[in-house]
């Protein structure tokens, strides 16, 4: 009888995997990954399969949304399935699981370090102030959507804070945070709100996980202009700040001293 195994791979390099994902790895008798969720910008796929000492098969979104391939392979050994993060932080992967348990196919979860909780430690915000997650996407021509600011809008009328995540292609470009950001103040203008704009504090991570995280909070306008450190980056959009909050941004990303 098969088995999947969920790793998570943590942030930025080969060095965020748990010793528990390490062993999953290294004892399953098939290994794939995915990149196109999130990446490992401090790794490679070979630094990853050395640290491992296994050939690791890479699939492509399609393949993962298909499952076809996984399930297969899972339906009479184990496989390891690395994903960067935490595993269960993509839709798409709860959907394999469920399409696996539906197979009658054993499935587990290795847990890796998200950006999710390690974006608010980084900047010193309250984790279980956070409210709904959203992502800015690559713009092009007819797709401007304004969702991504509606849920920003939403969590800050409820005094909450917003992860924002900045698309990523499958050929590893990025989103940058000054075209995120200017996506947002379009959006802005589009919907006709006075709730955001240039003046709007704003926050933007750089290389979490890494030892050369950098953070940096103030006006959104402002930090567009910025040299906002190397990739990968999110953004934070605070609503209601407890004092400590306050303190926190002006020590550890160098926001005004008047927040």
């Amino acid at each position: 009888m098969g088995e999947l195994v969920f790793v998570g791979l943590g942030l930025d390099d080969e060095k965020g995997i748990t010793l528990r994902g390490l062993e999953e790895a290294r004892s399953a008798d098939v290994v794939f990954a995915e990149l196109y969720t999130s990446a490992l910008p401090g790794a490679s796929l070979e630094a990853v399969e050395k640290l491992i000492d296994r050939k690791i098969h890479r699939l492509s979104r399609e393949e993962v949304e298909d499952g076809q391939v996984l399930l297969t392979a899972a339906a009479s050994r184990t496989v390891a399935f690395l994903i960067p993060g935490d595993p269960m932080s993509a839709t798409t992967h709860i959907d394999l699981r469920l399409r696996a348990a539906r197979a009658k196919i054993r499935t587990r979860i290795v847990h890796g370090v998200s950006i999710v909780t390690s974006a608010a430690g980084s900047l010193g915000l309250q984790v279980y102030k956070f409210g709904r997650t959203t992502t800015v996407p690559f713009s092009s021509p007819g797709f401007a959507p304004t969702s991504p600011l509606e849920v920003i809008l939403d969590n800050r009328r409820m005094g909450l804070h917003t992860l924002v995540l900045l698309d990523l292609r499958e050929d590893g470009s990025f989103l940058a945070p000054r075209d995120a950001i200017a996506s947002l103040l379009r959006m802005a203008a589009a919907v006709n709100t006075s709730e955001f704009g240039s003046q709007t504090l704003g926050c933007v991570l750089s290389r979490v996980g890494s030892p050369e995280v950098r953070g940096f909070a103030g006006p959104i306008a402002d930090l567009a202009d910025r040299d906002l450190g190397p990739p990968l980056h999110c953004l934070v959009i605070p609503g209601t700040l407890h004092f400590l909050e306050k303190e926190a941004l002006v020590t550890f990303a160098g926001a005004p001293h008047d927040l």
